[in-house]
């Protein structure tokens, strides 16, 4: 009688712990400048190859080279480079906050700035972006007051939004800032859909989606792939590959044995895998899909290869699960550093400038945040009116929550 080997349940494991260097040759890295670019009217099975490879512009020298290194001028570049300076400040000033228990939670984007922010600038005024948490710098890189985003994280009198959403869950449509959710991929149907509705309505506006690499996993993600490839929806898919989704590595997403940017294509929908550290990268390629989109081309997903240098949030603690210097041996770098090196390559920009640009930055955001915080935080109290709650809610406000409010003296 025939003997069968035991069955074995594969668990996916990173390649570096606590105390153990991380193996970053998984990565599957390619050589700035290698990758083709395809034309505008590609097909999905026509990017195979560029979803399992990487997309670089910028090589160690700080040169842009290869078929994606398109004309950018400076003056875009240099907007790029202090949008994400200024991000990483006021990330770093709103986490001291939150230590101070002036509000209850805060994420960081540090070391996915150009991600957000190249993509911003490829977009147009009218275009949506349905967003996950980690892009603050979206709002950034579009010059809104950081006062208004402070106030929104001290959910105090001057919120927009009343106290209703988690600190970092900001809604701005007047800057195309879709209500961000707490529940993982709700983002890329709402994209997909306001997306049809785009191209039902014959308008001219696209809509881009932002997701991570832990939330592939969710069913929403795939149905919202279903539904762009079907009905060409004018739409940029992103996920955001940071390797980490809270503690569980992006393996058991399933990107061990596949990337991310393959499911786009066996979902019939042209994708590109790209450095998402890379500045001129991630705006190119953003260029190219926002080309596809608003040509009725289709819908594009683009996996951005990034690392989450800080904690998931301020109630994680990454030391418990990955090594302590694993930002600083990523091979992809520090998106700031490298547009910075390329800048002062082109002769852009200079040591001196960049010292200027961070004292006025954190003089900007210091001034901004003793303004919000004389509104209110979470640790004096005065926070958004209790009165609050009972607006917005009907049109004709029931007589029974007249009289609650009655009693309550608000």
């Amino acid at each position: 009688m025939r003997q069968n080997t035991p069955l074995r349940l594969h668990v996916p494991e990173p390649s570096g712990r606590p105390g153990h260097a991380t193996d970053f040759s998984y990565l599957r890295l390619a050589p700035a400048g290698a990758v083709r670019k395809p034309p505008l009217d590609t097909t999905a099975i026509d990017t195979t190859d560029l979803a399992g490879t990487l997309v670089r512009v910028l090589d160690d020298q700080g040169k842009a080279v290869g078929p994606w290194a398109e004309a950018v001028a400076p003056e875009l570049l240099r907007k790029g480079l202090q949008a994400m300076i200024k991000t990483r400040i006021y990330d770093a000033r709103m986490l001291i906050a939150q230590r101070q228990k002036k509000m209850s939670f805060y994420m960081q984007s540090l070391g996915e700035e150009a991600i957000g922010v190249a993509q911003v600038l490829a977009l147009s005024k009218g275009d949506m972006c349905f967003p996950s948490y980690r892009q603050q710098n979206l709002l950034i890189a579009q010059d809104v007051p950081l006062i208004d985003m402070m106030c929104q994280l001290f959910s105090n009198d001057c919120d927009r939004l009343k106290g209703r959403q988690l600190p970092v869950m900001y809604s701005m449509r007047e800057h195309g800032f879709f209500s961000i959710s707490g529940n993982l991929a709700t983002q890329f149907v709402q994209a997909v859909g306001w997306a049809m509705a785009s191209a039902i309505k014959g308008d001219t506006k696209i809509a881009s989606a932002w997701i991570g690499d832990g939330a592939t996993a969710a069913a929403d993600f795939q149905t919202a792939l279903t539904f762009a490839h079907v009905y060409q929806a004018p739409v940029i898919l992103n996920v955001i590959n940071n390797q980490w989704a809270i503690s569980s590595f992006q393996a058991l997403a399933g990107g061990e044995s596949n990337t991310f940017a393959a499911r786009g294509v066996g979902s019939g929908i042209a994708s590109l895998r790209v450095d998402g550290n890379d500045f001129l990268a991630v705006y190119a390629a953003s260029k190219w899909a926002v080309e596809r989109a608003r040509g009725n081309l289709g819908p594009t997903l683009i996996e951005w290869v990034t690392y989450r240098a800080g904690p998931h949030s301020t109630s994680d603690d990454p030391s418990k699960y990955r090594p302590a210097d694993d930002w600083a041996r990523f091979p992809l770098g520090d998106p700031i550093n490298r547009l910075k090196q390329h800048l002062i390559g082109i002769g852009a920009w200079s040591e001196d400038e960049h010292n200027r640009t961070q004292k006025e930055y954190e003089a900007e955001v210091i001034a901004a945040q003793k303004k919000a915080e004389s509104h209110g935080t979470l640790a004096t109290g005065q926070t958004s009116s209790v009165a609050t709650m009972f607006e917005d809610v009907y049109q004709d406000m029931p007589w029974h929550l007249r009289r609650q409010r009655q009693q309550l003296g608000v």
